[in-house]
């Protein structure tokens, strides 16, 4: 609110310029041919969501490299800039990073990606001030409803594409469905975006767990980054849970399963979302990752390529291991596409000087990308896209964490490569 009181918005800034140029007899500096694309990106490069960002060198050296001749926009060809800010895994870090980006380095289009906590205020401020924004790596709900979207109106400039709680919801009961249990499940859901989305009583997970005869155990929201799961491990052994499920930063679900093992709470499912998504992070548990499970957004096994560089899902993680020496993430598939879609909507931009257009252009997309097709206009909701989602579980080989495809019920097209097991 302070910013829409007391900051000009970016738009009023451009119209005031392009006034001044008028009045003045001289051409408005912002419809200069060939003049610099500037495609701003904000990521949590340091903090508990760091791991999110591992693979943005590459993928963001993988376009400098491509458009280095630069991009060719309504018969004119443009030089392409990105400029990246950390948010530092704040949110209120990414907001002051996206103003900066909208007023200082004066970019195009903005980009962001990894949880609410960064798409979420990176999304409101360009939306206040006027720029072209598309996120993704967030369910749609906390990003949509989580910014107060209204299904009947949407947003004039922020677009987002991902799957939403329906179908993590759908992935994570389909594997506690193939596996005999109690039907008891406890939930770690936190205090911030996500926690509050996955349990919220109408939206989230509670009342599908109650049609599908699921027990829920929720001991309440946890503040991130704590060192002492003892009363939700006691709740959980207590109502002799079977299934564990929720959404937490990697080094709170260490620390959870570490005491589990310390208090001998030994569960049948574990499907945590966002720690157990992330090899290095499994890695770390050693044996204790064998069997938990999780969703799903991409893998090497998913049929799609990329319409920039034709890489299939397959050879764009193999290149990032060849390059990088580390295992492909989830993360690798969405940020190359993240820039897919921002080239893609620029390539059919009438002005890039005008954020409208580069705004329309967003709105009209159409797009086979490298996590499948993204279609602004197919919903469910107005600027919103869905990607397909299926559900993993993690063995060990030799030390090594690897990431099956057991679950495919909404997403039959994305092949199964082995079946559900219980950990205990």
């Amino acid at each position: 609110m302070t910013s829409r009181i007391l900051r000009p918005t970016r738009r009023g800034v451009l119209q005031g310029l392009g006034a001044s140029a008028i009045a003045s007899g001289l051409a408005t500096p912002a419809l200069a041919s060939g003049r610099p694309i500037k495609i701003g990106f904000v990521t949590p490069q340091t903090g508990p969501l760091a791991i999110f960002a591992e693979p943005d060198d590459f993928v963001l050296n993988q376009f400098r490299s491509q458009l280095a001749d630069g991009l060719m926009i309504n018969g004119t060809k443009h030089p392409v800039e990105f400029i990246v800010k950390d948010s530092q895994s704040s949110s209120n870090r990414a907001s002051s990073v996206a103003q900066e980006l909208i007023f200082e380095d004066e970019v195009d289009i903005i980009t962001a990606t990894s949880t609410p906590d960064t798409t979420n205020p990176v999304a409101d401020q360009a939306e206040l001030n006027g720029v072209p924004c598309i996120t993704n790596d967030t369910p749609w709900q906390p990003h949509f409803f989580g910014r107060q979207g209204d299904p009947a109106v949407g947003f004039d400039y922020t677009f987002h594409f991902f799957w939403g709680l329906e179908d993590i919801i759908g992935v994570f009961t389909g594997i506690w469905d193939a596996v005999p249990t109690n039907k008891v499940v406890g939930a770690l859901w936190p205090n911030d975006p996500d926690g509050n989305a996955w349990g919220d009583p109408n939206l989230g997970f509670p009342p599908v767990m109650a049609q599908k005869g699921y027990e829920l155990v929720d001991t309440g929201r946890f503040q991130s980054m704590t060192d002492d799961f003892s009363a939700q491990i006691s709740a959980f052994k207590s109502a002799g849970v079977e299934i564990v499920t929720g959404v937490v930063i990697p080094p709170d679900f260490t620390t959870f399963w570490t005491q589990a093992a310390q208090q001998d709470f030994n569960p049948k499912v574990v499907n945590v979302a966002k720690a157990s998504e992330f090899p290095q992070a499994m890695g770390a548990l050693g044996d204790r990752a064998e069997g938990l499970s999780v969703e799903v957004w991409w893998s090497p096994h998913h049929p799609f390529a990329s319409g920039f560089t034709g890489q299939s899902s397959a050879e764009l993680a193999a290149a990032y291991e060849a390059e990088t020496g580390r295992p492909w993430t989830m993360p690798l598939g969405f940020k190359h596409s993240l820039f897919e879609v921002a080239i893609d909507a620029l390539k059919r931009t009438e002005d890039p000087a005008d954020p409208d257009s580069i705004a329309s252009a967003i709105r009209a997309t159409s797009y086979n990308s490298v996590v499948g097709p993204i279609d602004f206009s197919a919903g469910p909701v107005p600027n919103i896209a869905k990607t397909p989602l299926v559900g993993g579980q993690w063995r060990v080989e030799n030390g090594t964490p690897i990431l099956d495809i057991v679950e495919n019920g909404s997403a039959p097209e994305v092949p199964l490569t082995s079946e559900i097991r219980s950990i205990v």
